[in-house]
């Protein structure tokens, strides 16, 4: 059977979640179906990434020009679409994605979120599954109260557009997956009980518990530190739970890593926190630290971090928000807090017990092991294009 992958990203370094996703998915993809990967690129890609995946993969790279992309974005102003559909979609691309689908012939078609979508909506005689991922609509409008003027009202507006296009490109795909139930619920289309949960996973043997960890950190957080959800909970750490943490340890050190710290990022730098930016193998991170911790409050799907961290057997803190995707057992493989107040709490009792420490890392690896594999999550996906309605 033939599939063809349209991603609006290529999909690696693995700094983003959709790439993480895209990555392994197509791992597994390629062992049932004959595989053609379609990738948007809309930056300057190294050759050296390119090549990897062409070693891995067959893959055709579509550029997207920068200057219709600034064109393209004026112009969705006057428009009803989302401004992110607008921005990955242009004709000379959808002329050589078309080209490629006469050539290819595939049996099935796979996109990877909604803002794919546009290139193949109208081929009706080929069926096709598209990947939300997110519920990208309410991630957006979780963030319209963190900003204000100009850009508050672009993400309020964003927000509007997006929910009523998930709910109309709905119609247009006969098989939908998202990356968990919470997510699915809040895609407001009546149908929305039909779209498949299918969450990431975590590559087991590279996250693993490190036997010789060089713990010169209390606390670490990851992420791509200029997507707002990561900046929001990076800025919550350092500048309203750390301060009640620095009261009673005043030596705690914080190390806020990865990829394009934006400036109120890196200004978060002072003798007890260390903003790294992007790191080649984010597993150091991980276990140069005693407690991963995820204060997350806006923001929408399932966290990977928390699944790397797990998987490693750093003991993690975390919210309920972002808990409510993973699924993880308070107090058993996990800890949770809502407040400030709540999070430093479990951030000093978590430091200063090393016991729990090593609970929660026992814990925390066996829960991932047992329900985010990729071959499992990605076998729901195989089997939802295998049999299509």
């Amino acid at each position: 059977m033939k599939l063809l992958v349209l991603l609006s990203r290529i999909p690696y370094p693995l700094d983003k979640g959709d790439k993480l996703r895209a990555y392994y998915q197509l791992k597994q993809l390629s062992r049932d179906f004959e595989i053609k990967v379609v990738a948007l690129d809309d930056s300057n890609s190294s050759e050296r990434d390119q090549e990897k995946l062409r070693n891995e993969f067959d893959i055709q790279f579509v550029k997207l020009s920068k200057t219709v992309i600034y064109l393209k974005m004026f112009r969705a102003l006057f428009s009803d679409k989302p401004f992110q559909v607008h921005y990955f979609f242009q004709r000379s691309a959808n002329l050589k994605v078309k080209e490629i689908v006469s050539e290819f012939k595939p049996d099935h078609i796979y996109c990877q979120l909604i803002r794919t979508a546009e290139y193949v909506k109208n081929i009706h005689s080929i069926p096709k599954t598209m990947d939300y991922m997110d519920a990208f609509s309410k991630g957006m409008d979780r963030r319209i109260s963190q900003n204000r003027g100009i850009k508050k009202f672009l993400i309020k507006a964003e927000a509007s557009r997006l929910l009523k296009y998930e709910n109309l490109i709905f119609d247009y795909f006969e098989n939908k997956t998202i990356i968990s139930s919470q997510d699915q619920s809040l895609i407001y289309h009546p149908e929305r009980n039909s779209i498949k949960v299918v969450p990431n996973g975590v590559d087991f043997d590279f996250f693993n518990p490190d036997q010789s960890p060089n713990q010169t950190f209390d606390l670490v957080f990851t992420g791509n530190m200029s997507y707002p959800p990561n900046v929001d909970g990076a800025l919550f750490l350092v500048n309203e739970i750390m301060p009640i943490v620095w009261k009673k340890m005043p030596k705690a050190k914080v190390l806020i890593a990865g990829a394009k710290p934006t400036t109120a990022i890196t200004s978060l730098k002072c003798s007890n926190v260390v903003v790294s930016g992007w790191v080649d193998d984010i597993r150091e991170s991980y276990s140069s630290s005693s407690v991963f911790i995820a204060p997350m409050r806006i923001g929408t799907g399932l966290q990977n971090k928390l699944l790397e961290a797990m998987s490693m057997g750093v003991p993690c803190i975390t919210t309920a928000f972002a808990n409510n995707a993973l699924k993880a057992v308070n107090g058993e493989s996990i800890l949770i807090g809502n407040s400030k107040e709540s999070l430093a709490e479990l951030v000093i009792n978590l430091l200063n017990d090393s016991v729990l420490r090593k609970n929660l890392s026992i814990a925390g690896r066996a829960f991932i092991e047992a329900n985010y594999s990729w071959r499992t999550s990605t076998a729901l996906l195989i089997d939802s294009i295998k049999h299509e309605p």
